[in-house]
């Protein structure tokens, strides 16, 4: 009987365990073109296990309980691949690639550092944006806005309906890094600032970095913006385009060898400045018309190497005769021209499945011009300007289970034509030039992204920056604790061509903590330290595309900007609602400000109207939002301060509101942001815009002082009153397909939209006239109505 009740024990121990073993599944998940590995992506098993996400190294691991399995992978942006496994192998690591949507009007959200991916990351105030939920947003005239989407985000602000560019956490439009496949876009913006200078269509994704800056970029003190251009399709031909009040816009994937060799060009242009005077009075004299471009070729050469080319060409023109003569120039009209013209090149060689060396290769070219038609005469006075940008970049990436390390150097060289006035047929204007300014730029840097535990992650990463400024040129020198200006000047040096006149450098760390307090609640920490050595003079709240560039000299510092973050991000109810927080302070050295009535204009030497302070900036940011279901959107809450302070000397004229701190331009305490889309089936959707903040600083005058019968203001402080708070509320209707057949290769889909719906009189800027001895003020208003636009896009395949 023992015998037997021994050998029945051992069966059933045989059994459970046989029960209970567990069968180990291992993987990683790349880009189907570039064997770039996708941190974040969702991993579901048909035996019923949890979904589990890629880590930093887009691996996954996971425990089955059964050795068969279906395992279905999701990433935003990209189409789901199911993968039918019918004996799981421990040490064997299933390679899964994922392919690119192209065209698919499918619903995505801005993703908040609290979406599902960004919980995987240690770094702090990253917003990634897909050009879809762009697509369905409201927009003035209903043209796609990459930046007026972004100025949805906590954190990110203008100072108005028409203004260059973007303030982030209380900075500057200079101290932003935009790039577009890896070239600079010096600037961002049509029509000075109404509209976006990105052809939507051929954008693919977006990455804001306002927080953590991983260590790979550098050259900006506030935020990069990443943009990627879409990759053709190398299989199908497919053609997508749209018209509306502003331009008409046009794209086309071309596949020139299948699965090998692919083309993708779009293309946008407004000749539509006929409607400027229906939107309103003001703009009766006004000529704008723009256009951009964008191309890129795909070459897929193996399994190993990859091989992107770019192009982006953008053009804008732009007259007015509100600005009357420029500079004693007896004038008729100012007319504003600016082009850029980039190229990229970028190869990516997969050494092997752990280790990727990228290079980048890039040209830049940016001229802004102001011409002006005389008065009684054929002529034009021209003033020109050009910004050349070369870059070289290489970065290495190597892949453990724990870590993803970088490994990087770049090296840029700046050529800067500061103004030069070509006064072509005219008889009364002389010839002036600036002296050239060039510079070389470099950067080392290493990072790693590695986990210590399962619940803590850390981002660590170094940056080492040098900046030369090279002849030729005279580089004054003045008497010392005195004001810079033509009476202090006591000689000058002269420096040959390529001679170091001046040289700045220093380290630039970067680190990301995040530690998972559980699967939905995170707590991340972040730090780092950024130089910026070309910076942008300007004595406008928003800077003009022909403002002035200057690269650090002798008397022009690099800013140098130090972050700290915290921040906590959770999901709730079963990942439906995502909410994060994060509080950030700012410190930043060796910010430009400019003197009472400087002038900026073909000026050899800008030191002598220009100060450099140091700017405090700190605030509160609270962002929700709802990615799932019939009704989606977001809301956040900011709470900002951005504050100067100008101190160079004893002497008045060293100082700014007597060295106290003052409000810079994009201080706006309070900001509320709220985007809701209404899903209405799969015909149509309706779309809501609200957007609050605080009014922005402007300078009043505290008196006037009369003299020869005329009135001058008098100005004591700076920044000493704020504007209206600004308000607004958009509104868009989508309507997709109405009654079309869902397989037709043709298909259509209208956007009407209503900007300002209520009316809204927000002031752009304030200003004051003398009139019978009184000075009186007014406000100009850029959209002071509701502005109904009818859109139409289309996608043949």
């Amino acid at each position: 009987m023992k015998l037997y009740f021994i050998l029945f024990c051992l069966c059933f121990t045989q059994l459970v365990s046989q029960a209970q073993k567990t069968f180990v599944i291992k993987g990683v998940v790349k880009d189907s073109l570039t064997q770039e590995v996708l941190v974040g992506a969702s991993i579901a098993f048909s035996t019923g296990e949890k979904s589990i996400l890629t880590d930093m190294n887009g691996e996954f691991k996971a425990n089955l309980k059964s050795p068969k399995t279906i395992i279905t992978v999701k990433y935003i942006g990209y189409s789901n691949n199911r993968l039918l496994i019918v004996d799981v192998t421990e040490n064997y690591i299933y390679s899964i690639n994922l392919s690119k949507k192209v065209n698919e009007l499918n619903e995505v959200i801005v993703k908040k550092e609290a979406s599902l991916q960004e919980l995987q990351r240690p770094l702090l105030g990253v917003n990634t944006l897909d050009i879809k939920t762009i697509n369905k947003l409201p927009t003035p005239l209903g043209e796609t806005d990459i930046l007026k989407g972004l100025q949805m985000l906590p954190g990110v602000n203008s100072v108005g309906e028409a203004s260059n560019g973007l303030n982030v956490r209380g900075g500057t439009t200079d101290q932003n890094l935009i790039l577009l496949d890896n070239a600079p876009i010096f600037n961002p913006t049509h029509m000075f600032g109404l509209f976006s200078a990105f052809p939507s269509d051929a954008v693919s994704s977006l990455q804001l970095y306002k927080g953590n800056i991983p260590a790979k970029y550098g050259g900006r003190t506030a935020s990069v913006l990443d943009i990627s251009l879409s990759n053709p399709s190398l299989t199908k031909f497919s053609l997508n385009g749209g018209i509306s009040m502003v331009s008409e816009k046009i794209r086309m994937d071309i596949p020139l060898m299948k699965d090998k060799i692919g083309l993708m060009i779009a293309g946008r242009g407004s000749f539509n400045d006929f409607i400027l005077p229906i939107i309103s009075p003001k703009f009766k004299e006004l000529k704008s018309n723009f256009g951009d471009f964008a191309a890129k070729l795909f070459f897929k050469l193996g399994t190993k190497n990859t091989l992107m080319l770019s192009n982006y060409l953008s053009y804008d023109y732009f007259q007015t005769d509100l600005l009357g003569t420029f500079n004693n120039i007896n004038a008729t009209a100012t007319q504003f021209r600016y082009k850029t013209n980039n190229i990229s090149a970028k190869w990516i060689y997969a050494i092997n499945a752990k280790n990727v060396l990228e290079t980048i290769i890039v040209n830049s070219d940016y001229k802004p011009d102001i011409l002006l038609p005389e008065l009684n005469s054929t002529n034009k006075v021209k003033i020109s300007q050009a910004i050349s940008y070369k870059q070289l970049k290489t970065n290495y990436r190597y892949f453990t289970s724990k870590n993803t390390i970088e490994v990087g150097f770049d090296a840029l060289k700046y050529g800067i034509n500061p103004g030069e006035l070509l006064p072509g047929a005219s008889q009364s204007v002389s010839a002036k030039k600036t002296a050239l300014e060039n510079g070389l730029e470099s950067g080392f840097y290493i990072s790693d992204d590695f986990d210590l535990s399962r619940k803590l992650q850390i981002s660590a990463g170094v940056r080492y920056s040098y900046f030369m400024n090279l002849g030729p040129s005279d580089v004054r020198t003045y008497q010392e604790n005195l004001p810079k200006n033509e009476e202090t000047v006591t000689g000058s040096q002269p420096y040959a061509s390529n001679k170091v006149t001046k040289f700045y450098g220093g380290f630039e760390p970067r680190l990301g903590i995040k530690y998972a307090i559980n699967e939905d609640l995170n707590l991340k920490f972040g730090y780092n330290l950024s130089r910026q050595y070309l910076q942008q003079v300007s004595n406008t709240t928003t800077p003009l595309p022909t403002s002035r560039w200057k690269l650090a000299d002798t008397y022009f510092k690099p800013q140098i900007s130090q972050l700290a973050t915290i921040g906590i991000s959770k999901n709730l109810n079963e990942k439906l609602y995502q909410l994060g927080v994060e509080v950030y302070y700012r410190a930043t050295n060796n910010i430009l400000d400019y003197k009472p009535g400087a002038d900026f204009f073909l000026k050899n030497n800008p030191e002598t109207e220009i100060l450099q302070g140091f700017n405090k900036s700190y605030g509160l940011e609270i962002m929700a939002s709802k990615e799932k279901g019939t009704t989606t959107g977001w809301i956040n809450y900011t709470y900002s301060r951005s504050l100067n302070r100008v101190d160079e000397g004893p002497q008045p004229e060293q100082r700014i509101n007597f060295g106290n701190f003052y409000s810079a331009n994009f201080d706006r305490p309070h900001t509320i942001n709220a985007s809701i889309v209404i899903g209405q089936g799969k015909h149509h959707d309706f779309a809501f815009n609200f957007t609050y903040s605080t009014g922005r600083p402007f300078t009043t005058p505290q008196g006037y002082v009369e003299y020869n019968n005329n009135l001058f203001p008098y100005y004591s402080s700076r920044n000493n009153e704020r504007m209206p708070d600004y308000h607004r509320l958009d509104f868009a209707w989508n309507i997709y397909n109405p009654k079309m057949n869902p397989n037709r290769r043709f298909k259509g889909n209208w956007a009407f939209s209503v900007y300002n719906l209520y009316g809204r009189k927000n002031p752009y800027s304030i200003f004051y006239r003398s009139e019978n001895r009184v000075l009186n003020p007014y406000k100009l208003v850029i959209f002071g109505s509701p502005i109904p636009s009818l859109a139409y896009k289309f996608t043949f395949e």
